[in-house]
This record gives structure tokens, C-alpha cells and sequence, in this order.
């Protein structure tokens, strides 16, 4: 289907660089955010148990953040600015001042404070960025404009995983520091990480220009007749105790089962959902139908069936990645290395591995990127998806059978290819399903099918290691692969509404 009343102009290569280039300064900052943050809060004091309690401002800044900033930016219009660029230019400013601030906090309670700000405006920055393939580009090209996002994000990835050794080991910059002090390494890395930050997103905002809103496009709904007031009103009701009432079920079992206390993260969020869907509910009553949690609440059980579908496919796909994430270096250490000292030459070695394989896949999934528009042209974007997912799935449960460290650079040549293709052909899809004047928040909204399969990975993984798998970490990796695998065979039900309008 057609989400725009005019078709759009296609752009050349370097206007699709421009729009995207962003990216790599978004990501520059994501990566270093990701390898070094529990660095420097237990450099600061953090008690490891503890860590992940920290950490949980990164998913349940992003249920919160980009939803609203998705809804607003729909609505946003400002003659020399544009729509989306606004929000860029807010991101870049305060998410270059939380890297510098990060590595500088004098104490664990500023540095936490600091991740909050820091992932809330990664979020800012990196949810319009999404809406901006599709406010841009014909159908035809969003597969290439995603996958170019694809692009920047595995180098930005790749080079800022190795900015602290290449400070330590290129530039003789100290790796170590007194108790209680970041390393130079780390700062100077953080550093750099900002100010690419902010150089890479002010040049997409000053080389891009957004279209203005289509003459008939009217982000103000009608007002509810009475009777559409009382059967929202109490659709939203059912659908609020329906969530507020598993939520409270499942943190009173996980109270008295005495499992991961984590888990009372997923409950309270059931619990908050469905106390919006009460709000939405009330406001709907009074007539207040126009307000922005009425028209969240409603256009999120409202949602377009190919994003229920794709909602699925990104659950068990971001279940498995975030099992890699947190348990590669384990599996890898113990089951290749066979060691769990981590004061031991060979632990160190393996980690070291896990580390330079992390960044090589992200550099791995760069050039996939440019292959992934001509595959599927050749077979369709959900077949592309399917078979990088099934790869990366091989990927990841081949790590089981090797003995041979480098041979783990195969398993990661799959779980790259994969990631290319994670990071551009959902949202492809997607785009096509959705009406263009909700891009912006239903691309907000489908960040939630990461969160919460990451929320309910940290939560229940470590419960199924010791109960199941018996310590074993190298089975978490299968169970990922596993994970990968069904996600790739699901792709295949999706409905890509797009597709025939991408092949005209």
C-alpha cells in the first residue's frame, strides 16, 4: 500500500549517505556506551551482583523515550528545521555533553545518572532517524536506505570497540589508573566518541532536507462519537486489568518462588502498562480524545498486522542476541579455553577474543550491508531475512562444536550477517505497513519488541543456567541459535505490504 498522497523523488547515493551518516556518530556513541559502562561503574564501586540493576535504565529509557518522541516528531513542522531534525540536533547536543560527562563522574550515583541522560538521548537522536527513511525515500529504496543505516552503524560499532586499545597499544596512553579514577584510555575514547557524535548528526541535519506535510495531512483526528468514546473507554479498560492483573500474578509468584528478583522489572511494567490503558480509558470517558495518551494508547491497539507479525520475529531474534551478548565471553572462556579464572592468563585471552570478535562481526555486518537491497531484489526483503537469520543462528550454535579459537571467526562472519540484516529489514517491512503520518511513533513503538525481549533475556537466562543447563554457558549459545533460527522461520509469515510497491 502507499503510505504518501505524492510519490517521492528518488536520491542519488550521496544524498542517501548524507541522510544516514548520522548514524555512525550514533552509534560511535551506542558501542562505547555498551563496552565501557560497567567499566566505569565498577571502577567506581559498583558491587558486580548490581550491575544489572544499573543497566536497566537503557531498555526502560527506550519504552519510555521513544514512543513520545516518535509521536511528537510525527507532529513536528519547522520551516527551516524540518520534521525530524529538530530532534536530531536536541540528541546530539546533550548526548555529546553525557560522553564527556560519563567517564568524569566522581561518583557510581552521577555515572548512573549520567547513562539515564546519555541512552535518553541516543534515543532522541536514533528513533527519528528511523522515521527518516520513510518520510524520505519511495518504497523502492528504503531497503537501501536501512541498509545503509546498516552501514554506518557496524563502522561505528567496529571502531569505537577498538578506540581504548588503540589508545593504549597505538598511542601509549595509559590503560590503567588509580582506585576509584577511569583510565585515560577510556576518556580520551569517550572524547572522540562525542565529538563524532555530534559532527555526524549536524551533517545530516544541515545536508538534508525534509519534505513539508502533505496538504491534506491532519494529525488531528475527528473527536470520537459517543458511542466510539464508550467502546474505546472500555476496550482499554479490559485491556489495562488484563495487564495490570498478569503483571501483579507474575511479580507475586516471583516473590514467592524467590527467583531473579530482576524480574519484578517485567511485572512492574505489565502493571505501569496497564495503568495507562486506565488513564486512557478515563480521559476517553471525558471526551478528552484528542489528547496524546488517548491517541498512544489507542494507535498501539490499533497496530498494523504486518508490525504484530514482525513483533514476533524481533522477540526471539533480540532474545537471541542479547543471550550472545551477555554470555559469550563465559561460553567462550569455559568451553573453548577451559578455564573460569578469571585472574588466569588463558581467561584473559578468551575474553580478549570475545572483544575483537564483537567488533569484527559489526565490521562484518558493514559489508553486508551494501550486498542486502541486491539479494532481495533478487528474492524479497522477508527470504533476505529469513536466510541471514538462519545463518546467524548456524552462526552461533556452531560455537559449541570448535576447538580451535580462530575458527570462531566463521561463527561470527553468520552472526554479522545476520546483524546486517537485523538492523535494516524489519524496519524495510515495516515501513511499508504504516501510515506516513504515524511513522515516527509506530517506529517508537517497535522498539519495544528489543526492550522487552532484552528486559526478559537478563531476567530468566541465568534461571535457565542453573536449573536447566547445569552451569553450562556454551548451551545458552545454542539456546540463542536456537532462538535465531525460529525468528528466521516466522519471518517467512509476515505480510510485507510493501514489497510490490518496492518491485514496480
Amino acid at each position: 500500500m502507499s503510505n504518501s498522497v505524492q510519490k517521492k523523488p528518488r536520491l542519488n547515493f550521496l544524498q542517501l549517505w548524507n541522510m544516514s551518516f548520522g548514524f555512525l556518530g550514533i552509534q560511535m556513541g551506542f558501542a562505547l556506551q555498551n563496552a565501557n559502562t560497567s567499566r566505569i561503574f565498577e571502577t567506581l564501586g559498583a558491587d558486580t551482583s548490581s550491575l544489572a540493576i544499573y543497566w536497566l535504565a537503557a531498555p526502560v529509557t527506550g519504552l519510555i523515550v521513544q514512543p513520545i518522541i516518535g509521536y511528537y516528531s510525527d507532529r513536528t513542522w519547522l520551516p527551516k528545521w524540518g520534521r525530524r531534525r529538530p530532534y536530531f540536533a536536541l540528541g546530539a547536543i546533550t548526548g555529546a555533553i553525557a560522553l564527556v560527562a560519563m567517564p568524569n563522574s566522581a561518583a557510581l550515583w552521577i555515572a548512573v545518572g549520567v547513562l539515564w541522560i546519555m541512552d535518553a538521548s541516543i534515543n532522541i537522536t536514533m528513533e527519528p532517524f528511523r522515521a527518516f527513511v520513510g518520510d524520505l525515500l519511495p518504497e523502492e529504496q528504503r531497503t537501501s536506505g536501512f541498509a545503509m543505516q546498516s552501514f554506518f552503524i557496524g563502522i561505528g560499532a567496529l571502531v569505537a570497540s577498538f578506540l581504548p586499545w588503540i589508545f593504549a597499544n597505538w598511542l601509549n596512553i595509559p590503560n590503567t589508573a588509580p582506585e576509584g579514577v577511569i583510565p585515560p584510555s577510556v576518556k580520551y575514547s569517550f572524547y572522540i566518541g562525542a565529538a563524532m557524535y555530534f559532527i555526524t548528526v549536524m551533517w545530516t541535519v544541515f545536508t538534508t532536507k525534509e519534505y513539508p506535510p502533505e496538504v491534506d495531512e491532519d494529525h488531528d483526528e475527528p473527536a470520537m462519537a459517543s458511542d466510539q468514546e464508550s467502546m474505546f473507554a472500555g476496550k482499554f479498560n479490559r485491556i489495562g486489568l488484563m495487564y495490570l492483573g498478569s503483571g501483579a500474578i507474575f511479580s507475586a509468584f516471583v516473590a514467592i518462588a524467590g527467583i531473579d528478583q530482576q524480574l519484578h522489572v517485567l511485572g512492574g511494567g505489565l502493571i505501569l502498562f496497564g495503568l495507562v490503558h486506565f488513564i486512557g480509558s478515563s480521559l476517553t470517558k471525558s471526551g478528552r480524545t484528542r489528547s496524546a495518551l488517548v491517541h498512544i494508547v489507542k494507535d498501539f491497539n490499533t497496530m498494523p498486522k504486518t508490525m504484530v507479525q514482525l513483533a514476533v520475529v524481533q522477540f526471539f531474534t533480540w532474545f537471541a542476541l542479547f543471550s550472545m551478548w551477555i554470555y559469550t565471553t563465559s561460553a567462550v572462556t569455559s568451553h573453548i579455553y577451559g578455564t573460569t579464572d578469571t585472574t588466569s592468563l588463558l581467561y584473559n585471552q578468551g575474553a580478549d577474543m570475545v572483544s575483537n570478535l564483537f567488533g569484527g562481526y559489526n565490521g562484518i555486518a558493514a559489508l553486508a550491508a551494501i550486498m542486502l537491497p541486491w539479494i532481495a531484489r533478487k528474492t524479497s526483503r522477508k527470504v533476505t531475512h529469513m536466510m541471514a537469520l538462519v545463518i546467524g543462528g548456524i552462526g552461533l550454535i556452531s560455537i559449541y562444536f570448535i576447538t580451535n579459537p580462530s575458527m570462531l571467526w566463521l561463527s561470527m562472519v553468520g552472526v554479522g550477517i545476520a546483524w546486517a540484516s537485523i538492523l535494516s529489514m524489519p524496519y524495510a517491512i515495516l515501513s511499508g505497513s504504516i501510515p506516513a503520518d504515524k511513522m515516527g511513533y509506530y517506529m517508537g513503538v517497535f522498539n519495544f519488541f528489543i526492550v522487552i525481549p532484552q528486559i526478559l533475556a537478563a531476567s530468566v537466562l541465568g534461571f535457565i543456567l542453573t536449573t536447566l543447563f547445569g552451569g553450562q554457558t556454551i548451551l545458552i549459545l545454542v539456546l540463542g541459535g536456537v532462538s535465531m533460527i525460529l525468528s528466521g522461520i516466522l519471518c517467512l509469515r509476515v505480510d510485507d505490504e510493501g514489497e510490490s510497491e518496492a518491485a514496480a
